[in-house]
């Protein structure tokens, strides 16, 4: 039976905000980042967008709530299997949501993948662990295992472990980024987790809107944005730390500092909006001495939660199946 409890806090910081914490099961749950609050907050800018609701196509079948990880005795992490009707291996998809770290779920990424499933991918978004429970390194952990599982049931799926990518929106498209470029580097598997004969590495990512290094003035600019408003960044509470008191994580987290000959060619899906680009050139840039390829998408005039909303949706499943079919 699940339990939930709402713990209401006020802060007084020269005027009252009111912040709510949800805990499920004594998990602590973030629940700001919503696609219904995304839209009440976006449309007022844009009158003309619309919410993208799941709509599973006839040709393609799910599987829901299916366990891939226990980080502990009274924790389950969870993932979703979309794949075509039939009994052919295809190309995996690991599609991973945004929410700053902090909030979220797999259900954000549902529309997406249905639709790229149809397509011909088993696509799977996966829960991991966010800030209120859990700090960095804990999702890239979660990740890395979701990507072991992946290979360890792979025949019972239906899919073809040479092709397996990585997809991430916002927060998801840096912790997608960076899964791309530690290919080959053992520290980020996690110590005693499951599946450990099995490799984490990926063919390909699929970066929309998430950014590439912690440490541009961009990023760090949206720190003092959220001190100077009496709120905590979502990058201080992902890493437990500020920039200045230990530079370490913000450093560790950038897929900017990883790039190896082994890491995976990316795909950027970008908005307007110049912050969540944060790093990306100089990733180019890297990627590019070792000859690993890369792709830029540019959507104009789009807020930063773009793929929630048409009219950007069904190009940017476009731009996602286009790459994958090229590169797979």
């Amino acid at each position: 039976m699940r339990h939930l409890f709402i713990v209401i806090t006020f802060l007084l910081t020269g005027g009252s905000t009111l912040s709510a914490q949800v805990i499920i099961d004594g998990i602590p749950r973030d629940t700001s980042f919503t696609v219904y609050s995304t839209y009440i907050k976006e449309s007022k800018k844009r009158t003309y967008i619309k919410i993208v609701k799941p709509l599973l196509p006839d040709n393609v079948i799910a599987k829901d709530g299916i366990i891939y990880s226990t980080p502990s005795a009274n924790r389950s992490l969870h993932l979703n299997i979309y794949r075509p009707d039939d009994e052919k291996k295809y190309p995996a998809l690991l599609m991973i949501h945004g929410g700053g770290w902090s909030s979220g779920d797999l259900s954000l990424q549902i529309p997406m993948a249905e639709q790229i499933a149809a397509k011909g991918y088993v696509t799977i978004p996966v829960e991991y662990r966010l800030s209120p429970e859990a700090i960095y390194p804990a999702a890239v952990h979660d990740l890395k295992t979701a990507l072991r599982w992946i290979r360890a049931n792979a025949d019972q799926y239906g899919i073809d472990t040479t092709r397996i990518a990585v997809s991430g929106c916002s927060a998801g498209g840096q912790l997608a980024t960076l899964l791309g470029v530690i290919n080959g580097q053992a520290s980020y598997e996690g110590l005693g987790r499951e599946y450990s004969n099995h490799t984490s590495n990926v063919h390909a990512v699929i970066n929309i809107d998430g950014i590439s290094d912690f440490t541009t003035k961009e990023s760090l600019d949206g720190v003092l944005e959220a001190i100077s408003k009496n709120k905590v960044s979502a990058s201080v509470k992902w890493f437990g730390t500020t920039y200045d008191e230990n530079k370490e994580p913000w450093i560790e987290a950038s897929p900017v500092y990883w790039v190896t000959k082994e890491s995976a060619p990316v795909c950027f899906i970008n908005s307007s909006i110049p912050r969540f680009h944060g790093g990306r050139d100089e990733l180019i840039e890297k990627l590019t001495v070792y000859n690993i390829s890369t792709e830029i998408y540019s959507l104009p005039d789009t807020p930063h939660p773009f793929w929630l909303f048409e009219p950007w949706f069904e190009p940017t499943v476009k731009y996602m199946t286009d790459y994958l079919d090229k590169v797979f």
